[in-house]
């Protein structure tokens, strides 16, 4: 399985638009090579580099394995997008302190069922409704640096 953004390659800066400094939207996101018994896809996307340890900054899942393509700002029907480390739902982009570089980490799992998570889940209801239903899984990296 392959995932990555058209905005920018592996490794490299996330152009500021997706970040607090600029709209705040999610990247557009491409997706290839799903298993074909895959039920649905989940995104999470953590920032290993956050003060207080691992933050995510979005956690989406139920998403339809027949998606290859999410556009920037990207609304999923019958997806449920959990609460970040922000306190809410939705995307929230990079923002580390000024002068840091903070790597970020867009993950991709594909799993045999459908999850059964209310809206409210966080990070950690969602790795337990994952437990053992991962067929596969991708990542990609980008950076971020404010001015």
């Amino acid at each position: 399985m392959k995932f990555y953004s058209s905005a920018f390659a592996d490794g490299e800066a996330i152009p500021s638009h997706y970040t607090c400094d600029g709209l705040n939207v999610s990247p557009p996101l491409m997706i290839d090579g799903v298993p074909t018994e895959a039920q649905s896809l989940a995104i999470v996307v953590t920032d290993p580099d956050a003060p207080s340890g691992n933050f995510v900054h979005w956690l989406i899942w139920n998403i339809s394995p027949i998606n290859k393509q999410l556009a920037e700002n990207a609304f999923i029907p019958e997806s449920t997008q959990g609460s970040s480390d922000f306190g809410k739902p939705g995307w929230g982009g990079a923002c580390p302190p000024s002068g840091q570089t903070h790597r970020y980490i867009f993950k991709l799992f594909a799993f045999d069922k459908i999850l059964d998570l209310p809206d409210t889940a966080d990070h950690a209801a969602l790795e337990k409704a994952m437990k053992g239903h991962i067929l596969e899984e991708a990542e990609f990296m980008g950076t971020y640096q404010r001015e």
